[in-house]
C-alpha cells in the first residue's frame, strides 16, 4: 500500500490515547505508515482525567503528564470539540478513514430502581462528578442545600462523593477546583455525610490510597460503628472464616485504626456504614430520608437481607453504584451491558463483524478495572485491527486534510492540540498568584464556548 493508511479514534480520554499511541508503535515496527486523529467531543482532551478524577487527587491526574507525551510530538492528531454522530456521522468517518476505534467511555449512572428515586434531592454521582470538575455541559449551580446526605455505593466514586461533600472548600483551593464550585461547596450547610454499603467490611471495592485520604481530610471526624464488625463472614459448610487478600488486610488496619481514634468534636462528620441495602427513598415533595433494611453475611461468601428496617433522616441522597455507557448515534449498542457490542475489540453487529470499526476502553467492556487497565485492553483491540490490515487497506480514504474541510464546511468549531496548549496555559495564568496563603496551580474554565475561543486564540471579555 503507498497510500497512508489512516485510522481515527473518537475519545480523547486515556482509553482513546492509549489505542493511538500503541497503533502508532505497532505500525511502525510493521513498516505501515499510518496517520491518526483523534475526535473528542469536549474542547479539551484527557477525558475521565480532565472530568472524572476528583480535583484533589493530584496523583491520579499526573497521569496527564504521560498523555500529553503521547500527543506532544504531533503524530497522533487531536481535533476536539466534535460530536461523532451529530457533527460528523459514523458512515462520513468511514468515508474519510479506513477505520474507526471508539473509546467513548463510560458516562451515565448505573440504572437502579428504587423506590423515591425521582424526589428532588436525589443526584446521580455522574452528574455531580460533572459538576465539580467543571464538565461544560452541566449546570453551574448544584443544590448543595442539605445538612444530612447519604452516599450509596462502596467504591472510589462513593469515597471521592463522600470527600468532596464533606471537605472543608479552603481546603480544595491548591486544586484546579473551577470558581463557581469552590462558591458553591462554601455556601454547603453539611455536617454529617453517611456512605453505605450492602456488604461489609471485607468486601469494599475502595483501593487503600483512597481509603487513607479520606482519614486525613482537616476538619472532619470518621465514624464507624461497632455492629459492622462483629459479623463472621465463615463458609456455611466448614465453619471457616473467608479468607482475605493483602489488600483487603491493609484496609482493614486502616478501618480499624479509625475505631480506636477519639472524636475531634470536629464540624463534619464523615460516616461509614456497612450491611446496609436500601429500600426506598423517603419524602412527598423532596427527599427527608432513606430506608434500608440490614444483611448479614450468608455463609457463603454473599449477604442476605435481615429483615430489619433502618431509617436515616436526610435531605439529600447520591448513588454511586457504577457507570455505564452511552450509545453513539448509528452504531450498534448493547443497552443491557451498556458496551458496544464486540468481538476482542471488533465491533458487531447482530453478532458479524463490521468492517473497520473498533472499540476499546470501558465502552468495550463496561466501566470495570482502573486507568492503567485501558493499556492491555487497548493493545488487544490494535492487534485485531492490524490483523484486519491487509482487507481495510484497500478501502478508499480521504486525505490529511480532508476532515478538517469537512468539519469546516458544517461550522464546526473545532480545537485542535496548538489550541489545547493554549487553554491550557490560559489556565495555568488565572490560577497564578495566591488565595491568601494557598497557591493555586490553576483555574479551570468551565464554559464550552469559552474554551474554543481560547483555544482559537480569540478575545475574551471578562
Amino acid at each position: 500500500m503507498t497510500r497512508p493508511f489512516r485510522v481515527a479514534v473518537v475519545g480523547a480520554g486515556p482509553a482513546g490515547i492509549y489505542a493511538g499511541n500503541i497503533l502508532r508503535t505497532r505500525a511502525l515496527d510493521a513498516g505501515i505508515d499510518v496517520r491518526i486523529d483523534l475526535f473528542e467531543s469536549l474542547p479539551a482532551p484527557y477525558g475521565l482525567i480532565r472530568y472524572g478524577v476528583a480535583p484533589d487527587h493530584p496523583r491520579i491526574k499526573g497521569i496527564v503528564t504521560s498523555l500529553h507525551d503521547m500527543l506532544a510530538d504531533g503524530s497522533v492528531r487531536l481535533i476536539g470539540n466534535v460530536e461523532v454522530g451529530a457533527d460528523i456521522t459514523v458512515d462520513e468517518l468511514q468515508s474519510l478513514y479506513h477505520a474507526v476505534i471508539f473509546a467513548t467511555g463510560a458516562q451515565r449512572d448505573a440504572v437502579v430502581e428504587l423506590p423515591g428515586l425521582d424526589l428532588p434531592g436525589s443526584f446521580g454521582a455522574a452528574d455531580f462528578v460533572s459538576w465539580y470538575d467543571g464538565h461544560p455541559d452541566v449546570p453551574r449551580q448544584w443544590p448543595l442545600e442539605a445538612a444530612q446526605v447519604a452516599v450509596l455505593g462502596n467504591g472510589n466514586v462513593a469515597l471521592d462523593v463522600a470527600r468532596v461533600l464533606a471537605k472543608h472548600p479552603a481546603d480544595l483551593l491548591t486544586t484546579d477546583i473551577p470558581d463557581n464550585v469552590y462558591a458553591g461547596l462554601a455556601a454547603s450547610p453539611v455536617q454529617d455525610v453517611h456512605v453505605f454499603g450492602r456488604r461489609g467490611p471485607e468486601d469494599i471495592k475502595f483501593t487503600p490510597i483512597e481509603l487513607r485520604e479520606l482519614g486525613e481530610v482537616p476538619g472532619v471526624d470518621i465514624v464507624l460503628y461497632d455492629e459492622d464488625f462483629d459479623r463472621r463472614d465463615e463458609d456455611a459448610t466448614t465453619g471457616e472464616r473467608r479468607a482475605a487478600g493483602n489488600q483487603a488486610k491493609v484496609m482493614a488496619r486502616i478501618l480499624q485504626s479509625w475505631r480506636d481514634r477519639e472524636s475531634t468534636g470536629a464540624p463534619r462528620r464523615l460516616h461509614l456504614h456497612f450491611w446496609h441495602k436500601p429500600v426506598e427513598l423517603l419524602g412527598e415533595e423532596a427527599v427527608t430520608g432513606i430506608r434500608f433494611e440490614r444483611t448479614e453475611p450468608d455463609g457463603q461468601g454473599g449477604m442476605r437481607g435481615t429483615g430489619e428496617l433502618r431509617d436515616y433522616d436526610v435531605q439529600a441522597v447520591y448513588r454511586a453504584i457504577g457507570y455505564r455507557g452511552t450509545p453513539v448515534r448509528d452504531l450498534p449498542f448493547d443497552e443491557a451491558a451498556g458496551v458496544i457490542p464486540n468481538d476482542g475489540g471488533r465491533v458487531l453487529d447482530g453478532g458479524a463483524p463490521v468492517p473497520g470499526l473498533y472499540a476499546t476502553g470501558w465502552i468495550k467492556r463496561g466501566p470495570v478495572g482502573l486507568i492503567g487497565h485501558t493499556k492491555g485492553d487497548a493493545g488487544e483491540t490494535i492487534e485485531k485491527l492490524l490483523e484486519d490490515y491487509d482487507l481495510l487497506a484497500d478501502s478508499p480514504a480521504a486525505d490529511d486534510d480532508s476532515v478538517l474541510e469537512f468539519l469546516e464546511s458544517r461550522g464546526v468549531r473545532y480545537t485542535t492540540w496548538e489550541g489545547w496548549l493554549a487553554l491550557d496555559a490560559h489556565e495555568r495564568a488565572l490560577g497564578d498568584g495566591f488565595v491568601g496563603e494557598v497557591v493555586r496551580e490553576r483555574v479551570k474554565v468551565v464554559s464550552r464556548d469559552e474554551q474554543v475561543a481560547i483555544s482559537n486564540r480569540q478575545v475574551i471579555v471578562r
